[in-house]
């Protein structure tokens, strides 16, 4: 850490930022609800808890309907006086009819403006059947579902014969919480949402005091009861057409695309890569977070969260050789998401914050690991050069591809540097060097190959192109000649052999 620090104060001196760096830090207090209830509070809950949101949102709700009462008393008044005084004249009438019409507008409008403010923006019901019928998923991946389904309802009923008479009555109560839910497709999500917390509410009361459940016995029920619903529910509730779940995931995904040159050093990540172990945890991480988009269940979701952070936690230690710190943690969460950049990671969110079981959310490791997941997707939505030390014309250029973070060089750094930083860095540029040059090693390698198999075939063309314009005769073979020391047949027709004949010198 300090190490880093030093280097990232020689970077402040060579761009003249006045301004400090703002580090990556999050109190322990911070991820708590901000009524000091002592739960996890949640960005998608104002930074409230389960329990401290629902208080402030039926408390806002009764002041919408107090507000919706007296806004129609009072329409109903100034409607009744304009229909008095249009008996007058005319004209009157239209005046009169108009500004009631315009005031009536205004009134809606800062009605909804008012709610907008405290809660985020809900989704409006009443989708049209024909859209979502045409955006119905294929006959296939319908077949899987039922399948899922059918496999979670016999596992979810002979979990339930354990529990004899009270495990008919929760079957009851889920088959009638499914029945309602049926007829609560116009409901907003939020609406909806808000259904399924209040039924883990009272089906955990019901488990407690009337079926006399053991405790140790309620939390895995309360698992059970959720993986069935949800499971049921998965394909009506995950990303809905009627809100902006999916326009959020795009933006997300296209931010952490834009962000994809931010470096661990950046984040002051003290995760080392090069260690084989440290980069076998971080592939399982990102593996982890991607394998999130892939389950039904909230929990399902919640436990692949845990085991990235598991895995994250345990690269920091195999590098640093120490316990990892919070302060450790999230700047590498941070990473991991970058990196891995996951699908729907929005809409993920999203639906654990609507139908998780909230006792999960509000305690325990998998409501910490969650919250910081959150407090990182928020990061990087907010994620500013000052953030990343960066000058906000580096920064700039970065996001637009202009330019890339080059490697810092020796004569960049401050005189009070130790020399290992410094060679650390020359090594760092040399690997860079090495890397360029076997890329274009690769490069010319792929190219040769083409040209041998492009000459290969150019060849082969050109023989049967000469095979076929001048085509091979076979002739027959001719008669062998005799030998010289055979015999011969006809020696009546030679001449006489030649006597030898002494000649005298």
């Amino acid at each position: 850490l300090v190490l880093f620090l030093t280097i990232f104060s020689s970077n402040r001196e060579k761009m003249n930022l006045k301004s400090e760096r703002r580090g990556i830090h999050v109190d322990q207090s911070e991820l708590l609800c901000k009524k000091g209830c002592g739960y996890y509070g949640n960005p998608a809950w104002q930074g409230f808890c389960s329990k401290c949101w629902r208080e402030e949102y039926h408390k806002a709700r009764q002041k919408q309907i107090q507000e919706d009462w007296e806004l129609a008393e009072r329409l109903q008044r100034e409607e009744e006086e304009a229909y008095a005084s249009s008996q007058s004249t005319q004209g009157a009438q239209s005046l009169t009819f108009s500004k009631f019409e315009e005031k009536k507008t205004n009134e809606k409008t800062r009605k909804v403006t008012t709610v907008k403010k405290f809660f985020t923006a809900s989704s409006r019901a009443g989708a049209k059947k024909e859209i979502q019928e045409a955006k119905a998923p294929s006959p296939s991946i319908n077949r899987q579902a039922s399948i899922e389904t059918d496999r979670v309802s016999k596992e979810f009923i002979e979990f339930l014969k354990t529990y004899n008479k009270p495990g008919q009555d929760i079957y009851k109560q889920c088959k009638l919480f499914l029945d309602t839910m049926n007829h609560k497709r116009d409901l907003s999500i939020e609406e909806q949402s808000e259904c399924a917390q209040d039924f883990y509410q009272n089906i955990a009361e019901k488990l407690q005091t009337r079926w006399k459940v053991a405790p140790e016995k309620v939390e895995k029920a309360m698992d059970q009861i959720e993986k069935y619903i949800m499971t049921r529910q998965y394909k009506y509730v995950f990303c809905p057409e009627t809100t902006d779940d999916e326009k959020k995931d795009l933006a997300v995904q296209k931010r952490i695309r834009a962000l994809h040159w931010v470096t661990p050093q950046m984040l002051c990540v003290p995760v080392n890569e090069e260690i084989p172990e440290v980069s076998d945890m971080v592939v399982k991480a990102i593996t982890d977070i991607i394998e999130m988009d892939s389950k039904r269940v909230p929990r399902d979701k919640l436990a692949c969260i845990t085991k990235c952070s598991k895995h994250i936690f345990n690269a920091i230690k195999i590098t640093k050789n120490e316990p990892a710190s919070a302060d450790d943690f999230l700047p590498t969460l941070i990473y991991i998401v970058l990196k891995g950049n996951p699908p729907r990671l929005q809409s993920n969110i999203q639906y654990i914050t609507r139908f998780c079981n909230p006792s999960r959310l509000m305690t325990g490791e998998d409501g910490y690991y969650f919250t910081n997941l959150c407090c990182a997707v928020a990061f990087i939505e907010k994620l500013d050069a000052q953030s990343l030390n960066l000058s906000q014309e580096d920064f700039d250029r970065f996001m637009t591809g202009q330019t890339s973070p080059k490697k810092q060089e020796s004569d960049s750094f401050s005189p009070d540097v130790c020399l290992g930083v410094k060679q650390m860095y020359k090594n760092l540029d040399l690997l860079s060097q090495l890397n360029e040059r076997q890329e274009r090693i690769v490069s010319e390698a792929k190219k040769l190959e083409k040209d041998l198999i492009d000459w290969t075939e150019g060849i082969t063309k050109e023989v049967q192109d000469i095979v076929e314009k001048y085509p091979l005769e076979i002739k027959p073979k001719n008669q062998a000649l005799a030998a010289i020391d055979s015999e011969n047949v006809e020696n009546d027709k030679l001449p006489p052999p030649l006597q030898p004949q002494v000649y005298a010198g």
